[in-house]
């Protein structure tokens, strides 16, 4: 990787800001900070061009829930192209967390995850999206 240095002009109280942000993000220094940052807008761009993206929608769910994993079985059986992976582990004697590896097209992905945390018996899910490069 090639890195370039530049300097920045910045008011002094959004500069406190972006303190604040590398301090609260734990980020070893203020070019971390910017590099998240520049990268989490491509990646928003991307969503909304509605491009290539990867990511991974994260589920929590009662597994007594009746029909709720024959249901997300259906969804994602129907979704075969868009799935890369699934690992399921137990939380607990009730509860679930799957953890579905995407990628494809940006809407594509939010149709799929929508229908997958609106199931009746998820408890929490969301989804996580990168760039697919």
């Amino acid at each position: 990787m090639n890195t370039k240095r530049f300097g920045v002009s910045i008011e002094a109280e959004l500069l406190d800001k972006l303190d604040k942000f590398v301090k609260e993000r734990q980020f070893s220094n203020r070019s971390q900070a910017i590099r998240f940052l520049i990268n989490k807008n491509i990646v928003e761009e991307k969503w909304q061009d509605n491009e290539e993206v990867a990511g991974a929608v994260v589920l929590v769910y009662d597994h007594h829930k009746r029909e709720l994993q024959k249901k997300s079985t259906e969804i994602q059986h129907n979704s075969h192209d868009l799935i890369l992976s699934v690992q399921h582990v137990h939380l607990d004697h009730d509860n679930c967390l799957e953890t579905i590896a995407v990628k494809g097209k940006a809407q594509k992905l939010v149709n799929l995850s929508n229908k997958l945390i609106g199931l009746k018996g998820v408890k929490h899910g969301k989804l996580v999206i990168c760039t697919s490069a």
